[in-house]
């Protein structure tokens, strides 16, 4: 043993670069290790492949068929002790559950409060 930890891994999943930029440095700069993806695909991959990932921070709207309320609810489906922390510029979909455990939060979201989320929910 090393006595070093692994940091938690948080896959940060968004299709515009900036703001995948952004949020990767975000949650990097508090200590997690940071994965992305551009898409649901790219994102159901890295979920098949890295079994380290404890959360995962996704966008709604992304291009391809699925968005990230399919992922969400493909993730609770497979893999139901993984984290899930969802964003939008839009309101909440009407008539649309949350998945269980998953937490929302509206763009422009207060940093402090996505990373204090992340961190209890990667404890």
């Amino acid at each position: 043993m090393t006595g070093v930890e692994a940091r938690p891994i948080v896959l940060v999943v968004e299709d515009e670069p900036l703001l995948r930029l952004f949020a990767m440095d975000m949650i990097e700069e508090a200590g997690f290790e940071v994965l992305d993806a551009r898409n649901t695909a790219e994102a159901l991959t890295m979920m098949e492949t890295c079994a380290g990932i404890r959360v995962v921070f996704t966008d709604v709207d992304m291009p391809g068929g699925a968005d990230g309320i399919a992922l969400a609810t493909s993730i609770r489906r497979q893999w139901p002790k993984i984290a899930i922390v969802i964003t939008s510029g839009k309101p909440w979909p009407i008539g649309i559950r949350l998945p269980e455990d998953a937490v929302f939060f509206s763009k422009p979201y207060r940093q402090d409060r996505v990373i204090a989320t992340i961190r209890d929910m990667a404890g």
